[in-house]
């Protein structure tokens, strides 16, 4: 059976690497439905989706993962964001067609931003440039510059499918620089086909069959949106009265779209008012969304 939809995590027994490698598959296509764009637009989505499923993995926390391009170019805004729980959803907006070329090309100036929201405290957030050839590049900058620690990735993505590898150094590992340097030249035989049509231990055992590789259990990934109208109720509440009824008066009904999902969301007077009225009763009620 191919392996879809699934991260799985590996580590080297005798050296100073661990890995992980992601295929998106049916969830995918499901982020992917809600968005317009281009072939290479949509790409740019795919290699966001499957890095930032990795990269939530590298960590421990509860909560989310956000990664998000921003740029004055032909792709204005890339959002690809991960939960603790394999989760994912993600947006892309910019123009129709664009030509394939470096992140500069296609985004302008611009900055990638990764945001670790948990549950268990502060939000983290590392910014870099947004610059070289493509997303992978971006992300090893910023592991190199914020992490200090050495990771290489492979992104891509096609019609079907997103895929991922990543390697990234232990510094804790006795000789891990040499152990670094020594998979780092396996990894780089490995081809954008080898990552679309093998499966994890295939790909492994094609790149490392001389190390020993302990693989951990696949873990299912899917696409799910965090989208409600409880959700959506907070948010207006936290617009505040004055805010709502001058909308109201020039629309009759405020309406919310999901750009994650396409879930679509209305509220008229009545709604509005029974919103404000319930909310302001519930005492410390949380107006955070």
């Amino acid at each position: 059976m191919i392996e879809q939809d699934l991260l799985r995590r590996f580590l080297f027994e005798e050296l100073g690497v661990r890995g992980e490698w992601v295929k998106l598959t049916t969830s995918w296509q499901a982020a992917k439905l809600h968005q317009r764009g281009s072939e290479i637009v949509q790409q740019q989505l795919g290699q966001a989706l499957a890095a930032v499923v990795m990269l939530s993995a590298t960590v421990k926390f509860k909560g989310s993962m956000i990664l998000q391009a921003q740029g004055d170019g032909d792709i204005k805004t890339l959002v690809a964001q991960a939960t603790d729980q394999r989760k994912i959803r993600g947006l892309v907006r910019g123009k129709e067609n664009i030509a394939s070329g470096p992140l500069e090309a296609m985004f302008g100036q611009g900055r990638l931003v990764l945001t670790i929201e948990s549950e268990n405290g502060a939000p983290y957030q590392g910014i870099v440039p947004l610059q070289g050839n493509n997303l992978a590049a971006v992300l090893q900058t910023y592991f190199e510059q914020s992490e200090q620690l050495k990771t290489r990735l492979w992104l891509f993505a096609n019609a079907t499918h997103a895929v991922g590898l990543l390697l990234q150094e232990l510094p804790a590992q006795e000789n891990y620089e040499a152990d670094w340097e020594h998979i780092e030249i396996l990894a780089n035989t490995v081809t954008e086909q080898e990552l679309f049509e093998l499966d994890c231990e295939q790909l492994l055992y094609r790149l490392f069959n001389q190390e020993k590789v302990r693989l951990f259990d696949a873990e299912p990934v899917e696409f799910s949106c965090a989208c409600s109208r409880s959700n959506i109720e907070k948010t207006l509440f936290a617009m505040g009265r004055t805010e709502l009824e001058d909308i109201l008066k020039e629309r009759d009904i405020i309406e919310v779209n999901c750009e994650f999902c396409s879930e679509h969301y209305r509220f008229d007077k009545v709604d509005v008012e029974n919103i404000l009225s319930q909310k302001s009763t519930v005492p410390n009620s949380e107006t955070r969304h």
